[in-house]
């Protein structure tokens, strides 16, 4: 059974944001995935069909934002 699980990295510890349904010294394997940021997570919503490195630079550059640019 596999779940996924959000969880917090705090004092070298993951804390599941809720419990988990395991037995008590249940052994498991986990594989670690950051959360991602939003570019990542908007990737594919307004059917951007370029490269997502294309996509970044557009979204996070600061001389493309009129708010900040030079």
């Amino acid at each position: 059974m596999a779940i996924v699980v959000e969880a917090t990295y705090e004092n070298g510890v993951l804390r599941p944001h809720q419990p988990l349904p395991l037995k008590e010294h249940e052994q498991v394997r986990i594989m670690v995935q950051p959360a991602a940021n939003w570019v990542d997570a908007a990737y594919g919503i307004l059917g951007w069909t370029g490269d997502p490195r294309d996509l970044r630079y557009l979204a996070e550059d600061v001389e493309l934002d009129p708010q900040e640019g030079p």
